[in-house]
């Protein structure tokens, strides 16, 4: 009883797991993972292939078979996996095509490649040229094959043709774009090796090397026919493929195509079996793991990978390289970007516009050279290298809209605080023309260093207008202030030296100067000639002196020093005095009469 009850347990436990473990109960089955949308012209995601390639944690490696439609990929691709027509990939027999999209075998292979497992996954495609399909959508099918595989067996029949050349410059395309990188770097993704696979009826004659090297020799153009030219541009560029490239002949298996599924073994050309064996060690000889960003990429991130490529070549009307290139250099143009942009954020603004553009230059360089560095492709990267120039354009243009605002909220607030100053300089206590000149200066340097950046040259027009009109406003009203201030200055000493300090030649030199000033200037002296008269002049040069100096501004000192003078006087005429007279400099009690009386005999 006790036995039953855990077999019950262990039963109610498999029927809550088995349904999470997988949808697909048979992986020994092939499986589309790629399917044309119903226009034919753009590819979509098959979701029951992808599970059968997620599930793998192991390294992947992809075998991709491509060519015209007819050619026999999906007979090939079960000879190599040694599986019937009737379990392994759908065969065709009449003129139409029989794979639609690129369909997997869902059981991999499991090789030793290196000193690390690998899962070896067999791709079929969709043939080219087939009838009701666009060139843009066999142009997919060779791009993603190419990207996603590590191995490409390129299947022709009998020969090469042009078209055939024409469309392999794609991959080289591919190749130069994102393989064509400094050595030791990362790259996008490692190539996949090309395999040329010539099926003909005999072997006689040229060899498929021979096939494949006169195929990619120069055309001759004695005419300079553009055509001609752009046909040769193909053929050097198929040089990248140099040593990643090889050929391989295979016979037909037998005369009667229709039947090969139907045929065993024994019953096929001895020599296509020979050569199809030597082909299977051959491809198991130039496998590798499909390696992206340096690294080895099991089932969930090759699956990934395939969506970003997908995502990319759909993108598009025309697929290109160059749109797979974006999306790889879209991250790193992005990096670039934002390196840009921290450089030119660390400016301090605003600051000079030639400062500025040195600047500017200087980041836009350390961009370039770091997209240089790490960007993948060489001619379609061009592209993302002018997309990243024109976006450090706009960056720059945003920073110059930036350092603009910036200089005129500075040189405003510069401005301002200059033109407070010189209204203050021209209601000074007492005039000195030494005082606003320095004022003056101090005001003109200070904007002149801390005003910087495009608005500076007009706000020094501003500045020039503002204290040259504050200039002459305080040399127009300086004489006639000086004058009244040695009026005023006269009487006062009068004062001073009649009542306070009681010196009479004070009280007479301050007499002499204001009868001066009040009479013989103005009987004598116009108020225009008074201002150029040499002994003015002197009067101005003495008043400069002692009102301004660097060492004492009266102007800012006058009250408190007059009040600790008044106090000195005031401390001086009564404590002073008191202790040298007694109490007879407040009180005059005429002591020497009571001096004098005190000796008398008193009267009764």
């Amino acid at each position: 009883m006790e036995f039953s009850y855990w077999i019950f347990v262990f039963s109610i436990l498999l029927l809550f797991l088995a349904p999470g473990s997988s949808s697909i109960d048979n992986f020994h089955q092939p499986f589309p993972i790629v399917e044309p949308d119903p226009g034919h012209t753009k590819l979509r995601l098959s979701r029951e292939g992808l599970e059968a390639i997620s599930r793998i944690t192991t390294p992947i490696s992809a075998v991709a078979v491509i060519g015209p439609y007819r050619s026999g990929k999906s007979f090939l691709l079960n000879q190599l996996l040694s599986l019937s027509c009737d379990e392994g990939f759908g065969v065709g027999h009449m003129r139409d095509t029989k794979t639609k999209g690129i369909w997997v075998w869902g059981t991999p292979l499991e090789m030793d490649i290196g000193g690390v497992r690998t899962s070896v996954f067999y791709l079929d495609t969709e043939g080219f040229e087939s009838v009701g399909k666009s060139n843009v959508y066999d142009d997919r099918i060779f791009a993603l094959a190419t990207v996603m595989s590590s191995v490409l067996i390129y299947n022709l029949p009998e020969t090469i043709r042009e078209a055939d050349i024409s469309r392999l410059s794609f991959a080289v395309e591919l190749a130069e774009e994102f393989y064509g990188r400094v050595k030791g770097q990362d790259i996008a993704f490692e190539p996949a090796k090309l395999l040329w696979l010539i099926q003909r009826d005999f072997l006689q004659g040229k060899s498929v090397k021979e096939m494949v090297d006169e195929a990619l020799k120069h055309v001759p153009n004695t005419g300079g026919d553009k055509n001609i030219d752009q046909v040769n541009q193909i053929r050097d560029s198929l040089a990248v493929m140099g040593d990643n490239s090889t050929a391989f002949s295979l016979p037909q298996p037998h005369l009667m195509r229709t039947k090969l599924c139907e045929l065993k073994d024994a019953d096929l050309d001895p020599m296509y079996v020979k050569k199809r064996d030597q082909l299977k060690e051959l491809v198991a000889s130039i496998i590798r793991p499909k390696v992206v960003q340096g690294k080895h990429l099991n089932g969930k991130e090759f699956v990934a990978f395939l969506e970003q490529i997908l995502d990319a070549l759909n993108k598009g009307e025309i697929p290109s390289t160059g749109s797979l290139v974006e999306v790889f250099n879209k991250g790193i143009l992005e990096r670039c970007l934002q390196l840009y942009n921290g450089r030119m954020a660390k400016l301090g603004l605003p600051m000079p516009e030639q400062s500025l553009q040195d600047a500017h230059e200087r980041s836009r360089e350390e961009a370039m050279n770091a997209f240089d560095e790490q960007h993948f492709g060489r001619q379609h990267a061009k592209k993302s290298a002018e997309q990243l120039d024109e976006e450090m354009k706009e960056a720059y243009k945003n920073v110059l809209m930036a350092n603009e605002y910036q200089s005129t909220r500075l040189c405003e607030e510069l401005y301002t605080r200059c033109e407070d100053t010189m209204d203050q300089l021209q209601v000074l206590r007492l005039p000195s023309m030494a005082k606003f000149n320095a004022g003056f200066q101090k005001c003109n340097e200070s904007f002149g260093q801390e005003c910087v950046g495009p608005s500076k040259v007009n706000y020094e027009q501003r500045m020039m207008k503002m204290m040259g009109k504050g200039r002459s406003l305080f040399i127009k009203e300086y004489n006639q202030r000086l004058f009244n201030w040695l009026v005023a200055f006269s009487l006062v000493m009068v004062v001073v030296g009649r009542f306070i300090i009681k010196f009479i030649l004070v009280e007479m030199a301050a007499w002499v100067l204001f009868i001066f000033l009040e009479t013989y200037t103005r009987m004598f002296w116009s108020a225009e000639s008074l201002y150029y008269n040499a002994v003015w002049h002197v009067i101005v040069a003495t008043w400069e002196t002692i009102v301004y100096s660097p060492i004492l501004d009266l102007d800012r000192w006058a009250i408190p020093i007059a009040c600790m003078i008044a106090l000195g006087i005031l401390y001086c005429r009564c404590y002073l005095g008191r202790r040298k007279h007694g109490s007879s400099w407040l009180l005059p009690l005429y002591n020497n009469h009571q001096k004098s009386g005190s000796n008398r005999a008193r009267s009764d």
